[in-house]
């Protein structure tokens, strides 16, 4: 059974990503990774952006110690850029999407939902706790936790094990490229927002079954896709 041949009304469980579905980050972290390398002489563009998106923290680190010529370690890399990520929290530059709070609350209550982020553990507690939405997750995975980041189905399958439902029975919303790529090849009905500064690639929403406009439109489609719950 392909993703776009499933029931409607017959998943049990969401797994949305982080960056570009619930918060407007993304540009963030371009800014961090260029102010990283022009520190140290280099200089970051769009290409380097598109090559290190959906990797996990470790893995980005590591392209951009290297491209840097960064004398730092990749750890103390990856330290350096997520205080500027938690410094620009702080400063309210990272704020939900708009319809981000409510696709949250009337999901959750509705399934069990999970996150499946390439950002690492500290910028997602710092981020749902700021925007008061910890309580409606069931559980949280960084790809940093897992062998590897996206496009690797690796952070959709964990989430998926901590939520119980079988990865066919769960949606994935995302919005880039190699995020939607991940979703798919763990075997999830993916939709997808498509980020408007780094845009998909049409193969990548290909493997999509629904294209949203915002995430009002991603909400609807969640409860018209989620199983009634059982009165009890």
């Amino acid at each position: 059974m392909t993703q776009s041949d499933r029931t409607p009304g017959a998943h049990r469980a969401v797994v949305f990503d982080m960056d570009g579905v619930l918060v407007e980050s993304e540009h963030l972290w371009e800014r961090m990774w260029a102010r990283f390398a022009a520190a140290r002489g280099a200089t970051w563009t769009l290409e380097q952006t598109r090559q290190v998106q959906g990797m996990s923290a470790p893995e980005w680190a590591a392209f951009l110690a290297a491209f840097s010529g960064a004398a730092e370690s990749v750890a103390d890399t990856e330290r350096l850029v997520v205080d500027d990520m938690i410094a620009a929290l702080d400063a309210g530059e990272i704020e939900l999407l708009p319809g981000a709070e409510r696709m949250v609350e009337e999901v959750s209550a509705r399934a069990p939902i999970a996150l499946a982020s390439s950002a690492p553990r500290r910028v997602i507690d710092a981020v749902l706790d700021r925007h008061a939405l910890t309580s409606g997750f069931s559980a949280t995975v960084s790809s940093a936790e897992v062998p590897h980041g996206k496009p690797s189905p690796d952070v959709y399958l964990a989430a998926a094990r901590e939520l119980g439902p079988a990865p066919a029975d769960c949606l994935a919303v995302e919005d880039s490229g190699n995020g939607l790529r991940a979703a798919a090849a763990a075997g999830m009905t993916v939709l997808a927002i498509p980020n408007r500064d780094y845009p998909p690639a049409a193969s990548a929403l290909a493997v999509a079954s629904f294209v949203a406009r915002d995430l009002d439109e991603v909400r609807v489609r969640l409860l018209e896709s989620l199983t009634t719950p059982v009165a009890g």
